[in-house]
């Protein structure tokens, strides 16, 4: 049984528009947009199921990611990060890194921002991490193409998949150290999400697999076919399904990793980016239907 559609929530020109990673701040309850094509943050209020506010001044923007009331948003246009605080919508910084960021992390706690660059002709591909407060940085160059980012439970390491050759690196944070390549059978490694109780990493790859990894070993430990290219891939905490954005056809793959058991939600074509609201929303950006496609498990939550 596929995810259940409970509404769309309406954006300002996303008709036709193209947009990129999302992420749910819990502090604040708000979802964070990247609008790429209108270079902008859209902001949705999540317990009023509506467009609260649009965000502009940001080129290209790439992702964005949250953690306990902070946002890094990616300005692949201007290579640079921006830091916003999710209350207020301020910029209290904005960090120089390299050519097309990319995916990004972040950690309060640590006061910790982490982003990977595309690079460029003139910049290899990178791997930054930079102290939010004391702006201390660290850089790596990277093997190929980087795509999306995540860190272990404690902050201790960052996870990073890399299109060609298809891989998740792994480096030691905050200084960027210890550095270790763990091949995937499938290539393009593409989205990127982690169950810190399990332990498991799920890669989701451009040649149709989700690859389930061992976080402690590097060690595969499944391969699930999906049913085309992925883009965004989250693991929900609350229900132990993954979910894996797929914008050709359009549609969701949803993958049990206890049973293997998978299902196939339509959306739209172009609907390649996703937002989690734990414990059960899915959030489908897409141009088709002019906003978002909101989801609920309902299955999950039967069984």
């Amino acid at each position: 049984m596929p995810l259940k559609t409970v509404g769309v929530i309406a954006l300002p020109n996303a008709a036709g528009s193209a947009f990129d990673h999302g992420a749910f701040d819990p502090k604040t309850r708000r979802v964070f947009i990247a609008h790429t094509a209108r270079n902008c943050v859209e902001v949705i209020d999540h317990d009023a199921q509506r467009h609260m506010a649009t965000l502009p001044g940001f080129p290209g923007v790439a992702g964005a990611v949250a953690d306990d009331g902070e946002i890094l948003v990616t300005n692949r246009g201007a290579a640079s990060v921006a830091w916003l605080d999710a209350a207020t919508f301020e910029t209290k910084a904005v960090f120089r890194t390299g050519a097309r960021p990319n995916g990004a992390a972040v950690v309060k706690r640590a006061a910790l921002g982490i982003v990977a660059c595309i690079g460029d002709e003139r910049e290899p591909p990178t791997l930054q991490t930079f102290g939010l407060n004391d702006r201390k940085q660290a850089a790596i160059d990277l093997p190929g193409r980087p795509r999306w980012c995540v860190t272990d439970a404690g902050a201790e390491r960052v996870f990073l998949c890399i299109r060609e050759p298809s891989m998740v690196l792994v480096a030691r944070l905050p200084d960027l150290s210890a550095v270790s390549h763990w091949k995937l059978p499938s290539g393009g490694a593409h989205g990127l999400d982690i169950d810190h109780s399990r332990r498991r990493l799920y890669a989701a790859c451009d040649d149709g697999a989700l690859v389930e990894i061992n976080s402690d070993s590097g060690e595969v430990t499944n391969v699930w076919p999906i049913a085309g290219v992925p883009d965004v891939t989250f693991f929900n905490p609350a229900t132990g399904l993954a979910h894996v954005a797929i914008g050709e056809p359009g549609l969701v793959e949803t993958i049990d990793p206890r049973t293997g058991h998978a299902v196939r939600t339509t959306t739209s074509a172009g609907a390649h980016t996703t937002a989690l609201v734990v414990p059960d929303r899915l959030y489908v950006i897409s141009p088709a239907h002019g906003g978002i496609l909101v989801l609920a498990d309902e299955l999950i939550r039967r069984t």
